[in-house]
């Protein structure tokens, strides 16, 4: 069954490119489009994609509001890339936040923008260590909300071997990559990270990623 993919964003012309883009591929199908978050909803119900392809910023509901009600209104949710044409956009961190899965710049490569699609339709977080850390420095909540996420991780408990997968997590290795790291096998890598986004009450690897930065669990400098 082909990855089937919604594409929403307020630019007909960014549509039409990354339409153009997927569809060249055996395995991707793209449903449906949206010029706005409003729409996305009744979409989703509807088409069921396993993927939303979403611009952050749009005149009506944005692509956050959008996010996170998908993530809150929705069964079984689709798997969600926000779409940016800024990699430390604000919008994007908030978005990333709200359970986004990861983002995709809008001069990406077609090569990017399908692996970006097949890889977090597969399950896995589309995760870039570098922009997530700046976009940590810069968007952070400050001394309230590190605080905050320090109490948050305090309370978590993590195990010593959960805290050394999540630290390279935050650095974008892949459960092989960590696997290989601890000479563990990875279902093992898989059990463990299953156990920190649960104790950490993150949807995917990348909220996670997020709370060990703003906890100061791991350092963004």
């Amino acid at each position: 069954m082909p990855v089937t993919v919604l594409l929403v964003d307020d630019e007909p012309l960014v549509r039409a490119g990354l339409r153009a883009v997927l569809e060249a591929q055996p395995d991707i199908e793209v449903v449906g489009e949206a010029a706005d978050g409003a729409s996305v909803i009744p979409l989703v119900r509807r088409l069921r994609p396993d993927v939303v392809a979403m611009d952050v910023r749009m005149p009506l509901m944005d692509g956050i509001e959008a996010t996170r009600a998908v993530l809150r209104t929705v069964d079984e949710p689709p798997r969600i890339i926000v779409v940016t044409t800024f990699e430390n956009d604000e919008y994007v961190y908030e978005a990333l936040r709200a359970g986004a899965d990861g983002f995709l710049l809008k001069r990406a490569r077609p090569a990017e923008i399908v692996h970006a699609v097949r890889v977090v339709a597969g399950g896995e977080s589309l995760l870039f260590p570098a922009a997530v850390r700046r976009l940590a420095a810069d968007h952070g909540d400050g001394a309230a909300g590190n605080a905050a996420a320090r109490a948050a991780m305090e309370r978590a408990a993590l195990t010593e071997r959960e805290a050394e997968v999540l630290r390279l997590m935050a650095r974008g290795l892949s459960n092989a990559e960590i696997a290989a790291r601890l000479v563990v096998g990875t279902e093992t890598v898989k059990s463990h990270v299953s156990s920190v986004l649960a104790k950490l009450g993150a949807r995917d690897r990348t909220q996670a990623v997020i709370a060990a930065y703003e906890s100061g669990f791991v350092s963004p400098g």
